[in-house]
C-alpha cells in the first residue's frame, strides 16, 4: 500500500476527503478554474457534479480544491461548488496570488499551478484537469509562460489532463517541459493530444497504454527520489474532438480578436476559451466538458492502482 503524509495544518478539509487519507483510499484532486473562469453558468457547476460522480462511481473520493473565505479548501460541498460557479468575485489563483489570497480572506479558484500545490500539501497524488497550460504564442517576445510547467518542475503530483490548450505553443510548451525534466506520458497515442484534437503534429516524447503502466512510472519516479510531477496527456475521444485542421483557423480568430482587445496575462486564456465558444456555437464547450469526463474516468483508474501499488 502507499503511504500517505499527513494534510498541511493549514488546509480545510472535508471529512470525506479527510477520512479517505487516513484510511489510505484513492483520492483525486480537481482544480476550480475551469468552475470559475473556464465555463459558463449552469454548464460548469453541472460539469463539476457530474465529474465529482463520475470519481465516486469508480469507488475513488473527489476533492475539488478552492479558497473560500481565504481558506484553502481541499473537498467541496455542492453550495461550495454553487458558489464558485456563480459568484462574480472569485478571483483566478495561482502560485503567486495563494498568500494573497489567503490573508485577504477572499474567494479563489485554483490553476492547475496552485492545485498541484495545495493537492500535495494535502497528500493527494493525481490529478485531475482538462488542458495544461503551457508557453503561449509570441512568448520569445511576451515571456508569458504558465506557471503550469514550473509547478510541475518542483510538485510531486500526476497531471492528467487532454493535452496543451490548443490556444499556446506546443511545440515550445513540450521543449521548455523537457528541459525541466518533466514526464510526459501519452496514453494509448503516438502523437501528443491537443485538447479539442487528438492531434497536434508532435510525437509523443513517451507513450503509454493504461492507468497500471502510469501509476508504475510514479512509484518509479519517487522512489527514486526525484522531485516533480508527472504530466499525463490523455486524448479526447474520436466522436468529440474538434480536428485540428478546423479549430486552428478558429483559434487564429480568437487570438486575433484577443490582441484586438489589449488582453494579455492571466485573462487571455479565460478570453480565448470563451471567445472560441461563442465562434463554435457552443461546440467547443461541449468538446471541453466531454474530455474532462474522459480524464476523471482515468484518473480514477489510476488513482486507484497507485494506491494499491
Amino acid at each position: 500500500m502507499t503511504t500517505r503524509t499527513a494534510p498541511h495544518p493549514a488546509l480545510t478539509l472535508t471529512p470525506e476527503v479527510e477520512q479517505a487519507l487516513r484510511d489510505g483510499r484513492p483520492v483525486v484532486a480537481l482544480e476550480s478554474t475551469i468552475i470559475s473562469h473556464g465555463m459558463p453558468y449552469p454548464q460548469n457547476v453541472a460539469m463539476a457534479t457530474e465529474v465529482e460522480q463520475i470519481l465516486r462511481s469508480h469507488d475513488v473520493v473527489p476533492a475539488t480544491i478552492a479558497v473560500l473565505h481565504g481558506k484553502p479548501r481541499i473537498g467541496l460541498e455542492p453550495d461550495d461548488l454553487e458558489l464558485l460557479a456563480s459568484a462574480p468575485d472569485v478571483a483566478k489563483v495561482s502560485i503567486r496570488d495563494l498568500p494573497y489570497v489567503v490573508a485577504r480572506e477572499q474567494h479563489g479558484a485554483t490553476t492547475v499551478a496552485a492545485t498541484m500545490r495545495l493537492a500535495a500539501l494535502a497528500g493527494i497524488r493525481v490529478f485531475v484537469t482538462g488542458g495544461l497550460g503551457g508557453v503561449h504564442r509570441g512568448a520569445p517576445q511576451s515571456f508569458d509562460v504558465s506557471a503550469d510547467l514550473t509547478e510541475l518542475s518542483t510538485t510531486e503530483v500526476a497531471v492528467i489532463s487532454a493535452g496543451v490548450k490548443s490556444i499556446l505553443d506546443i511545440g515550445l510548451t513540450l521543449e521548455k517541459l523537457e528541459t525541466l525534466g518533466v514526464p510526459v506520458l501519452c496514453n494509448g497515442t503516438d502523437e501528443f493530444p491537443a485538447f479539442y484534437s487528438r492531434q497536434s503534429g508532435f510525437e509523443a516524447p513517451l507513450r503509454v497504454d493504461g492507468a497500471e503502466e502510469i501509476a508504475a512510472i510514479m512509484h518509479a519516479k519517487w522512489d527514486l527520489g526525484i522531485a516533480g510531477g508527472i504530466a499525463v496527456a490523455n486524448p479526447i475521444a474520436a466522436q468529440d474532438e474538434i480536428p485540428s485542421e478546423r479549430i486552428s483557423g478558429i483559434i487564429d480568430q480568437a487570438l486575433a480578436d484577443m490582441n484586438k482587445r489589449g488582453i494579455h496575462g492571466k485573462d487571455a486564456t479565460p478570453y480565448l476559451l470563451g471567445r472560441i465558444v461563442e465562434i463554435t456555437g457552443g461546440e467547443s464547450l461541449t468538446a471541453n466538458i466531454a474530455l474532462v469526463k474522459q480524464n476523471a474516468v482515468l484518473g480514477a483508474q489510476i488513482a486507484t492502482a497507485y494506491t494499491a501499488g
